[in-house]
């Protein structure tokens, strides 16, 4: 993914690139990569929070990417990006990809009881309707996700970033390591970590019993006694599940015990929740940022690795019309 590597095939004219307020560090390490800077606009909120959105520029005929992560506050990063997209739309953008690193609402991606919604579905919907063209996301909740847009898209995964950590500074400190998926929900990317760390697997089975964020743990399947554990998740929300993962591997004998995770999201009291656990070491990613009041809890405990790179990559390879695949050598 060098920048050195890069051509010239100008299918819509040039790059655009535009940032909502959620993760501006991001943006900006993207924009560095493309060696492009983002566009202006004004973005204002409004005494009843209204929110208006402005150019600076006119991006007619042009290629343009939003990013936009839709951590909390969740809808006001949701609303951001739809109306971005609808001012490039009415402003006769030739192309427009939503880049949202974090798509909210992915754990609600199916009727699992009676009379709930499938708001996965519902966010997929209306960022079609604003006028995207395209979208590029992260490692979503669900698989089935991406047959909820119509339009083409690019689901990425950033679990090679946290694999390549491991192996290149942690592997030499790892006693017969041991994968765990935090959850049988996980299982089957849960197998491809360890596959990529060359290790057994094991898997915690848990049990969700309310309408909120809480699950009971519930069993240990496979071992890790006397081993160094990699617990791997998607997303930490609270640290609830964590919590429970990470005690159960403690109980059944477990050395030490990591934590790899692509999406820190850390609400509430999370941060104060993992620094609290008996764990070596946290690696996750930038696809949310971090406020530094949550940070300074997990400081000398955490490595974030950026996506910006990937991200920024796969826009150029977009834009150029190149395959996406061979990153990967698919």
């Amino acid at each position: 993914m060098s920048p050195h590597s890069r051509h010239e095939l100008k299918i819509y004219g040039g790059i655009k690139l535009f940032a909502g307020t959620a993760s501006p560090e991001l943006s900006e390490k993207i924009a560095k990569y493309l060696n492009v800077e983002l566009c202006g606009r004004d973005m204002v909120e409004f005494p009843n929070e209204n929110l208006f959105v402005k150019l600076h520029a006119s991006v007619r005929g042009q290629d343009v990417y939003v990013i936009q992560t839709t951590n909390s506050p969740v809808h006001r990063n949701l609303m951001e990006l739809l109306i971005t997209i609808q001012t490039l739309r009415l402003d006769s953008a030739a192309r427009i990809t939503a880049v949202v690193p974090y798509l909210c609402y992915g754990r609600s991606d199916k009727k699992d009881q009676p009379r709930v919604p499938i708001t996965a579905r519902l966010v997929a919907d209306m960022i079609e309707v604003a006028g995207a063209d395209r979208y590029m996301t992260l490692d979503p909740h669900a698989g089935q996700i991406q047959g909820f847009f119509t339009i083409p898209g690019d689901v990425l995964t950033a679990s090679h970033l946290l694999v390549d950590y491991v192996n290149q500074n942690l592997r030499s400190q790892l006693l017969d390591p041991v994968v765990v998926a935090a959850d049988l929900g996980y299982a089957k990317k849960g197998r491809n970590y360890a596959a990529d760390l060359d290790t057994p697997i094991a898997f915690i089975e848990k049990r969700r019993v309310a309408n909120n964020a809480k699950a009971e743990a519930l069993t240990l399947i496979g071992a890790v006694e006397g081993r160094d554990v990699l617990i791997v998740d998607d997303e930490v929300d609270t640290g609830g599940s964590i919590v429970q993962a990470v005690n159960l591997v403690k109980e059944k004998g477990a050395r030490d015990v990591y934590l790899l995770f692509i999406h820190p999201i850390l609400s509430q009291n999370a941060a104060q929740r993992l620094a609290s656990l008996p764990i070596k070491h946290i690696v996750t990613t930038d696809t949310v940022p971090i406020p530094p009041e949550k940070l300074i809890h997990l400081e000398g405990k955490i490595t974030i690795l950026s996506v910006a790179e990937l991200l920024g990559e796969v826009i150029l390879r977009a834009h150029q019309g190149r395959s996406v695949g061979e990153m990967f050598n698919e």
